[in-house]
């Protein structure tokens, strides 16, 4: 095995310890590993994204439901958009991108460039997600709003859409929806985020199982990595402030946002 690849493994275990600590940020971090240190292209890399991240998940959200930490009528109402928007994206919408995207004269972007720029784009959103608190402070004043379903099925269909795209999980949008619009507490908004991750991220893969050619071996080995670093984290997430780790990994993840805008537009 070459050290870049061992690298590459270990990132695994990092993804699931991530998601184990803060119940998110493992997609933030498995589209980068899988395309700068697997070299992988970017558009299977979003599509093994979904499934690392997705199986991570569920695995993660069993703990949380032994402790009735889940809310299966918010995951339900949150899921069903939110999976049919995942899935038909990566049916269709996906594989319906022209490459290139945009040619203007000497300017060409191609649709590699194109996903792996958005994504960054939502790295940076998420990084404002995680350094702004997501809502935390916001709790006494979530108990006065009610249970909103349309909106929680809106921004299920807008995560799944992002989801589709970018093969990135969308805990740091789920997260505040749930704590916002469900008045849920932030560590039932954790444990029921997971499963909505896991379930449309899964579904989500299955419309890639077509259009893609999957390495299974590789894809089933980096997964179990990440499973047993959510096991990890989990466990390191009753000794460390989960306040100051998710501002922490807030900082990472702009600063990888920015990286990745820039070499991919010193590509083009």
């Amino acid at each position: 095995m070459e050290l870049i690849e061992l690298v590459g493994y270990v990132a695994a275990v990092v993804i699931g310890v991530s998601l184990g600590l803060i119940g998110g940020g493992g997609s933030i971090l498995t589209v980068p590993v899988l395309v700068y240190i697997l070299g992988i292209d970017p558009v299977l890399a979003t599509a093994y994204s979904l499934f690392v991240v997705g199986s991570t998940s569920l695995v993660g959200s069993f703990t949380y439901m032994r402790k009735q930490l889940v809310n299966y009528k918010t995951a339900l109402v949150f899921t069903i958009p939110s999976f049919i928007a995942v899935f038909l994206t990566r049916k269709f919408i996906v594989p319906a991108l022209p490459d290139p995207l945009v040619v203007m004269g000497d300017l060409v972007v191609t649709k590699s460039i194109g996903i792996m720029v958005f994504f960054a784009l939502i790295m940076l959103a998420a990084s404002y997600s995680m350094i702004k608190g997501n809502g935390k402070n916001n709790v006494e004043e979530v108990s006065e709003l009610k249970f909103n379903i349309p909106l929680i099925a809106v921004e299920g269909i807008l995560v799944g859409l992002i989801t589709g795209l970018v093969g990135a999980g969308g805990g740091f949008l789920i997260i505040p929806a749930l704590v916002l619009l469900a008045k849920l507490p932030m560590k039932m908004a954790v444990g029921t985020s997971l499963l909505i991750i896991a379930a449309k991220s899964l579904i989500g893969f299955l419309g890639d199982v077509s259009n893609q050619t999957i390495d299974w071996s590789m894809l089933l080995v980096f997964t179990g990595l990440s499973i047993i670093g959510i096991f990890i984290g989990s466990s390191m997430s009753k000794k460390i402030n989960e306040k100051a780790l998710k501002i922490g990994f807030g900082w990472f993840v702009l600063i990888m946002g920015i990286y990745i805008i820039g070499k991919e537009l010193l590509s083009i």
